[in-house]
């Protein structure tokens, strides 16, 4: 498995023989991730980064299980010298901090009341020739499985007349996810595979295309589960671990249940929060 060193956050060649200048806010945030990634000694199994295209336009398509999901799934597309444009909520985008990094990175503002302006823009990056990051679950995965995915990224890729590469990350739920303390330990695995490009079919319906993202996502998904070189300490450890492979998160019908219920106001009362978590907060994709 691949951990970062220092080697690795100072090399000259990270980002290709001539990267762009508008990316230098970009490519110094990522220079920090990998400075936290060797501190902490996360260890990454990444696969599949040559299904990258090295240019053009591409949605990269991954599940959602931690709130830091989008900086593992960007190590996939680095060794191809892509940076990857997230589609993330708009309310990240107002904050103080991290507001003007995400406009300096050129991520994808999302309003909620008003998608059509970002499925545009996203159309605009995609045919710029930019990978645009998504996760089409939506929400994090309370039951560490795929969700019912919306159909934003399939039409995004019809619209732009480009691939689709399914992704799934795995392991980072372990340091912070959604309904769990943040647990900052050192050497968790992080898996991160990427599967064949998905080309839209000339009339295929939008159903159509996201039954095989789907598929697709699934199979990369049990994979990284199946081969994580990793098993819960105890009993007490197995809520990391979906239902299906004897853990204890919420079934699918469970995760629904409960995601309505905080939707609809009638979810338990949030603990007040640390700084820490305040922070992690902010970067919660949807």
């Amino acid at each position: 498995m691949y951990t970062a060193s220092w080697r690795d956050v100072v090399r000259s060649d990270l980002f290709g023989a001539s990267p762009s200048r508008r990316d230098r806010p970009y490519r110094f945030v990522i220079r920090l991730a990998l400075v936290v990634f060797h501190l902490f000694r996360f260890r990454f199994d990444v696969r599949g980064s040559q299904h990258v295209p090295a240019t053009g336009g591409a949605i990269i398509c991954s599940n959602h299980v931690s709130f830091f999901d989008f900086t593992f799934l960007g190590l996939g597309a680095i060794s191809q010298h892509r940076l990857v444009r997230f589609m993330a909520k708009s309310a990240v985008f107002g904050h103080w901090f991290a507001g003007p990094f995400m406009r300096a990175m050129r991520h994808i503002p999302v309003d909620r009341t008003a998608g059509a302006a970002a499925f545009d823009a996203a159309v605009r990056a995609l045919k710029d020739g930019e990978v645009v990051g998504v996760f089409p679950e939506a929400t994090i995965s309370r039951s560490f499985t795929v969700k019912d995915l919306k159909a934003g990224a399939a039409r995004m890729a019809m619209d732009a007349g480009v691939p689709i590469i399914p992704a799934a990350v795995w392991g980072g739920h372990r340091v912070a996810t959604k309904g769990h303390k943040v647990t900052l330990r050192r050497g968790v695995p992080v898996m991160v595979f990427l599967g064949e490009p998905i080309v839209p079919e000339p009339g295929e319906k939008v159903q159509q295309l996201l039954r095989r993202i789907r598929a697709a996502m699934e199979a990369l998904l049990d994979e990284a589960q199946r081969d994580y070189p990793e098993k819960p300490a105890g009993p007490e450890d197995r809520w990391w671990l979906p239902v299906h492979l004897g853990g204890t998160a919420p079934t699918p019908a469970e995760a629904l249940v409960a995601d309505s219920a905080r939707a609809a106001g009638r979810g338990p009362k949030a603990a007040k929060k640390s700084p820490l978590q305040r922070v992690t907060g902010l970067l919660r994709r949807r």
